[in-house]
């Protein structure tokens, strides 16, 4: 397994009386498909939007590589997150523009692109990649939950992020769509060799493609490991866990 490109220590947050991170430390490696599961509302998006910067740490520190993210001033912090990509759980389209503009909006907004017919060529070599050539002209509500995931996860990608997050990607899929979104963060993953990290409560998916999961549960990290290290976990909410999602799996 390569070094970990983001590794965090003691990591906690609270809203309130709301502890929804405690001490949460983690490292995820280079190139791998790094899993987040547990029950809703345990903290796992908060995890990802903290660690991108959405959301600043009570206490703890993260870092990407060599540097500390947590020791950066704002204007620093936004610029490392040209690293990292972020795709939506609802896809988060802008549904006044179409697919192409909906594509071009970093472009031209992040990198300041200006020349339309690169823009157009970038736009059409991902549309391909992600299998829905000449998309270009549609609008948002004219494509389906499964084409609109992967026009999400195609704006993620168009600024070429060396890290990118899936927040629950095949939420409100049939398990057909769910298999071909899955298929493309794996494609993301092993293709691109892009870093993916996928908060989803697809539990089956999660042991299928992962290299690693974390389990949270109120704020806690209480389980790190291969899927077979899981599968061996000894705590009681993890087993309870995996024998409801995964069918009755022995530890």
């Amino acid at each position: 397994m390569n070094e970990a490109i983001i590794r965090t220590r003691n990591l906690s947050k609270s809203f309130g009386k709301n502890h929804v991170l405690r001490d949460v430390s983690i490292d995820i490696p280079e190139k791998s498909l790094y899993a987040v599961i547990g029950q809703s509302g345990t903290g796992k998006s908060v995890l990802i939007k903290t660690i991108i910067g959405m959301i600043k740490p009570d206490k703890g520190r993260i870092w990407y590589k060599d540097t500390e993210l947590t020791s950066l001033n704002r204007k620093e912090l936004i610029t490392f997150r040209n690293r990292f990509g972020y795709s939506f759980q609802n896809a988060a389209l802008f549904d006044s523009m179409n697919v192409e503009e909906n594509l071009s909006f970093p472009l031209i907004e992040v990198q300041g692109i200006k020349n339309k017919a690169k823009i157009k060529k970038q736009v059409a070599e991902l549309l391909e990649w992600i299998e829905l050539p000449g998309i270009e002209l549609k609008r948002p509500d004219e494509l389906s939950g499964g084409m609109r995931k992967r026009v999400g996860v195609a704006r993620a990608l168009i600024l070429h992020p060396e890290v990118l997050f899936f927040d629950e990607p095949t939420t409100g899929l049939d398990p057909v769509l769910s298999e071909t979104i899955n298929n493309l963060v794996l494609r993301v993953n092993k293709e691109l060799g892009i870093t993916c990290v996928m908060i989803t409560h697809d539990i089956l998916a999660a042991f299928k493609y992962a290299n690693l999961i974390a389990f949270l549960d109120q704020g806690y990290i209480i389980a790190n490991g291969s899927p077979g290290d899981l599968e061996k976990s000894e705590h009681p909410m993890v087993k309870d866990f995996l024998r409801i999602s995964l069918g009755g799996l022995e530890s």
